[in-house]
């Protein structure tokens, strides 16, 4: 009774995994198990930034809508978040107690600066419109990658969306630089200017970025690329 007991707590304490004593020692079975097998070979999880859809090829997560801090605040998060668009809540207490707010983001790109297609949005700019995402699922391409100032990926490496690098404006609170779908989806109905979280294109400046190649003045593209 006592060797089986051992050979149970082996057992458990190998990962869950099932072993078998040979010769006095334990190592792997290997021999089949049905349905216990592992097939899954995994997969690369990355936010689409504006676009509520992921590609074809992956399986998409949950929609929501991009969401930092206010641009005049000093602290808050610096980074850029997907907010679900259906939220789960847990125990709440009414008003403002914690003084740390997120807020919903809008497109900062002027007419003068028409480098985003429109196709996704009727034809209208998304300047002044509520940005959306998604986070999507890749199955079987476990790594992944945003390249900045490419519209290609590596030899081997298949590309999830094109589009241009955003961040704050550059007298506004500091936020990372995302990624940013070269044809954004827009909330319809959301062209008020509330500027609360705002997303502006990246231009390159030269010195000390190698000029050439890089153009002073240009929009920085970026790629999304799993593998």
């Amino acid at each position: 009774m006592s060797a089986l007991i051992t050979e149970e707590v082996t057992r458990y304490r190998n990962n869950g995994k099932k072993y078998k004593a040979v010769g006095g020692s334990t190592r792997p079975d290997s021999s089949p198990r049905g349905d216990s097998a592992e097939t899954s070979t995994g997969g690369a999880v990355y936010t689409r930034w504006g676009r509520k859809t992921c590609p074809s090829h992956s399986t998409t997560l949950y929609q929501g809508v991009i969401a930092g801090a206010h641009y005049q605040h000093e602290g808050e998060g610096a980074n850029h978040l997907c907010l679900p668009l259906s939220p789960q809540w847990n125990k709440t207490y009414p008003g403002h107690q914690s003084k740390a707010y997120i807020y919903g983001t809008e497109f900062e790109i002027y007419s003068s600066n028409p480098v985003f297609h429109t196709s996704n949005s009727g034809g209208i700019s998304p300047h002044n419109r509520d940005a959306q995402c998604a986070v999507c699922y890749t199955p079987g391409r476990p790594s992944h990658v945003m390249i900045p100032a490419r519209l290609e990926c590596p030899s081997g490496w298949t590309v999830e969306y094109l589009g241009f690098l955003m961040a704050a404006h550059t007298t506004h609170k500091r936020t990372e630089y995302v990624c940013v779908d070269q044809d954004p989806d827009t909330h319809p109905g959301t062209s008020d200017s509330v500027n609360a979280h705002l997303l502006y294109t990246v231009e390159a400046a030269c010195s000390p970025l190698p000029c050439p190649n890089y153009v002073a003045g240009y929009e920085v593209t970026c790629v999304v690329c799993t593998k």
